[in-house]
C-alpha cells in the first residue's frame, strides 16, 4: 500500500533486528553510524584496529553489539575477520564502509606507501569485504551496503590527491556495486559527508579559520554534526530504498550547490 498524503510508514525506516556490520566504529563518522544503528534496534558489530577505542565504543553505546579488532588491510586474513564478524548475530545483512585514511600529503610529496595504504583502505577494502558478505545477502535477498564518499569525490583540496583518487573511486565502485548485485535485493548507495569534526578532519576544525571558511561555503552556514547523519543514513539503511540504488547522496549542508 502506497501512503497518501499526511501518512507516514514508519516500518520503511525500521532497521530493528537487522544485523550490521560498520568498519571504522572506533572514531569520527564511524562511531557515529554504529551508535545511530544500535540506537535504532539494529544488532550491531564495530570492527577496527584499535582495541581500545573500539571496546570505549561498546561500552558507550549500549545496545545489541559486539566487536571485532582486525586489519582490513589484510587481505590473507579476510575470511577470518568476516568469520568472526559473524559469530555473534550470523551474517550482516547491512555492511557500512566508513573506515578511511587521509595522509594529507601534496601532489608533489605523494610517498607510494601513502598512495597504496590510502587506495588499499579507502577503496580495496570496501569491495572485498562487500563481495565476502554479498553471498549472505544475496541468499537471503535482502541487504543493504553503504559506502562512504566524500566532497572530494567530485571536487579537488589541496594536500587530497590520494584521499579524492580513493572517494573518486568510491562513486564509481557505488554504482558498480549497485549493478552487480541489486537484481538479488542488495540496494547498494554511498553517503558524501561535508565537513563534520571527526579525527580525520581535525586538522581543519584545529584551524578556527579554515572551520569558519568552510562553515561559510555551505548554503545552511555551518558545518556537520553527527546527528546530521541518522535520518540519510537510516533511509539508505532500510527498506525505504528497495528502489534506489547506485546513488551517491551529499549530506554537507548544501557545500556542492554553491
Amino acid at each position: 500500500m502506497i501512503p497518501v498524503a499526511g501518512q507516514t510508514d514508519r516500518s520503511l525506516f525500521s532497521v530493528h533486528g537487522r544485523i550490521a556490520l560498520v568498519t571504522g566504529a572506533s572514531s569520527g563518522l564511524g562511531r557515529a553510524a554504529a551508535s545511530i544503528l544500535a540506537g535504532a534496534g539494529a544488532r550491531v558489530v564495530g570492527l577496527a584496529r584499535r582495541e581500545s577505542a573500539l571496546s570505549d565504543w561498546q561500552r558507550s553505546c549500549g545496545g545489541d553489539t559486539a566487536t571485532v579488532v582486525a586489519d582490513l588491510t589484510d587481505r590473507a586474513g579476510l575470511a577470518k575477520t568476516v568469520e568472526r564478524a559473524t559469530r555473534r548475530f550470523g551474517s550482516p545483512e547491512i555492511l557500512i564502509n566508513t573506515a578511511g585514511i587521509n595522509t594529507r600529503e601534496a601532489a608533489d610529496d605523494v610517498t607510494e606507501a601513502g598512495w597504496d595504504q590510502t587506495i588499499e583502505i579507502n577503496l580495496s577494502a570496501p569491495f572485498f569485504l562487500a563481495k565476502a558478505l554479498v553471498p549472505a545477502m544475496r541468499a537471503s535477498g535482502w541487504g543493504r551496503i553503504v559506502n562512504f564518499a566524500s566532497l572530494q569525490s567530485r571536487r579537488a583540496f589541496p594536500g587530497g590527491i590520494a584521499y579524492g583518487a580513493s572517494k573518486g573511486g568510491i562513486e564509481q565502485l557505488t554504482r558498480a556495486m549497485a549493478e552487480a548485485w541489486s537484481d538479488s535485493g542488495i540496494m547498494v548507495n554511498a553517503l558524501a559527508p561535508g565537513f563534520f569534526p571527526t579525527e580525520l578532519t581535525a586538522p581543519v576544525f584545529a584551524d578556527r579559520g579554515l572551520a569558519k571558511h568552510h562553515a561559510g561555503q555551505t548554503c545552511i552556514g555551518r558545518n556537520g554534526e553527527p546527528g546530521d547523519l541518522a535520518g540519510p543514513f537510516l533511509f539508505f539503511c532500510s527498506d525505504a530504498t528497495r528502489y534506489v540504488s547506485g546513488q551517491v547522496l551529499f549530506v554537507d549542508g548544501g557545500y556542492t550547490a554553491k
